[in-house]
């Protein structure tokens, strides 16, 4: 396969690190989107903007024919999670409240490279085959590709491939939780709390009878369920006033849409109980969901093949400068929850864990074995693995060890051995997709994998039709 992998190596590391720069949050990735439009625009890509109500979603295409190839792009940062790069001690960047702690301006900047490479091969094997770079905001949060699902922007092509950054090399397999998320606002009456706190009726006091409620509940669930909540309105910040307002917000997971809607219409129960005991109003809004993944095995052995023929990056010692600062700071414990063992037996995880602890930056590929276990966690992937045949894996960016949505990460985000991970998975994704070009049985085994494990059935959204992407995502 005649690939000039290194031809767009320099154009890749600037728009990370600008992305980078930017930090933006789910919904307002402005300047990170157009960064990305703007390069494959000029790249001779047909461009399609505010993709399903979303003005940060964009595809990009070029070619013509099937196969039709996907490569999802995402760009957003989080919240509270700015800091200096290359500085192995927490120093929050002056002005900056946000951060690339997941490393999503090397996810989408890595899906640039792959759908370059790929453009190069069409045009020099002259094949029939398209490309499609689809940019996905709001991972974070906000289930940006849970909207593009269904508004039928996946609908039309044939594979969709991505990939993660992480501590290590694998493919990533199993299936991640669906989930919900929704705001509870409760509404009472003010009184002074000591002169007549009779006459009111506290919204705190509705909020945290409703966390208690849920906390019991956790007895009554499935293992592989998960029910986390954060108080966004405390209703004031004094003792002395019954609060009148106060708001929770609850994300709720589970192994499929149809477990999460179940414990969502519980958790609601229990809004309503608290709303009851303390004589209180709440209002139950709707913000988003996603769907679990459906791993596809025929194109997590392609991308298990595409990995293998791909060279893993090799460092300088100039390169490994800040992993030898920042490595004595990581804590060893967190190696084992690192994506890329997720699915990995006990005996063969405690193999992979020593060989992280002794490495700087890992040299080795997880061996690939097909999994549908339940996995801890979720991504608005699995609405994309819903619509069509999808896969990803990992690669290599941070120091084993480095915790995810973490400030030791987002340090690391503009680091030589980060960089050289983001291109090796440009590669690894162009190489696939080739594969797929020059046969396409793949992407034809891949469909009928996904329609065995779909039955056939066309997805249904797991977010209700009335709710808008944008609707109360940026006010959190």
């Amino acid at each position: 396969m005649s690939l000039n992998r290194e031809k767009y190596n320099d154009l890749l590391i600037k728009l990370a690190t600008t992305i980078w720069d930017y930090a933006e949050l789910k919904f307002t990735e402005y300047k990170s989107a157009a960064a990305i439009i703007d390069l494959l625009q000029t790249q001779g890509f047909a461009i399609r903007k505010n993709l399903a109500g979303m003005e940060t979603a964009f595809s990009a295409t070029i070619g013509s024919g099937h196969p039709v190839i996907g490569l999802l792009a995402e760009y957003d940062a989080l919240s509270g999670l700015s800091q200096q790069p290359f500085v192995e001690k927490m120093i929050p960047r002056e002005g900056i409240s946000t951060g690339h702690g997941c490393g999503h301006h090397m996810l989408g900047t890595a899906a640039v490279g792959a759908a370059l490479l790929v453009r190069d091969y069409l045009q020099e094997k002259k094949l029939p085959g398209t490309v499609v770079l689809i940019g996905c905001p709001a991972e974070e949060g906000g289930s940006g590709k849970a909207y593009l699902a269904r508004a039928g922007e996946f609908s039309n092509l044939d594979v969709a491939l991505t990939w993660h950054p992480a501590a290590g090399y694998a493919v990533t397999t199993g299936s991640y939780q669906a989930n919900c998320q929704a705001y509870f606002r409760f509404k009472g009456i003010s009184a002074h709390a000591a002169g007549a706190p009779h006459l009111g009726r506290s919204a705190l006091d509705a909020v945290e009878l409703m966390d208690v409620g849920t906390n019991y509940m956790h007895e009554h669930i499935e293992p592989t369920d998960r029910i986390h909540y954060a108080i966004t309105d405390t209703g004031g910040i004094s003792p002395n006033v019954v609060q009148n307002h106060a708001e929770v917000i609850y994300l709720i997971r589970s192994i499929n849409n149809e477990n999460v809607k179940k414990l969502y219409d519980r958790v609601c129960k229990i809004a309503k109980g608290a709303a009851l005991m303390t004589e209180t109003e709440v209002e139950i809004v709707f913000d988003k969901a996603c769907s679990n993944v459906l791993s596809n095995s025929v194109l997590e052995k392609l991308l298990y093949k595409s990995m293998q023929e791909t060279p893993l990056p090799t460092y300088t010692e100039e390169d490994l400068a800040f992993a030898r600062k920042i490595k004595p700071i990581l804590d060893e414990t967190a190696i084992a929850s690192d994506s890329t063992l997720h699915t990995v037996s006990l005996s063969k995880k405690k193999e992979y864990v020593a060989k992280y602890k002794s490495q700087l930056m890992a040299d080795f590929i997880v061996k690939y074995e097909h999994s549908d276990t339940p996995v801890p966690g979720s991504t608005d992937v699995g609405d994309c693995s819903h619509a069509v045949a999808t896969a990803q894996f990992n690669a290599a960016c941070y120091v084993p060890g480095t915790p995810g949505h973490s400030w030791q990460l987002v340090a690391q985000g503009k680091t030589p051995y980060a960089m050289k991970g983001m291109l090796y998975a440009a590669q690894v994704m162009a190489t696939a997709a080739c594969h797929i070009l020059d046969n396409p049985e793949i992407a034809q085994e891949a469909k009928a994998e996904y329609l065995a494990v779909t039955e056939g059935k066309p997805f249904v959204s797991p977010i209700p039709p009335e709710i808008l992407p944008n609707m109360n995502a940026k006010k959190s």
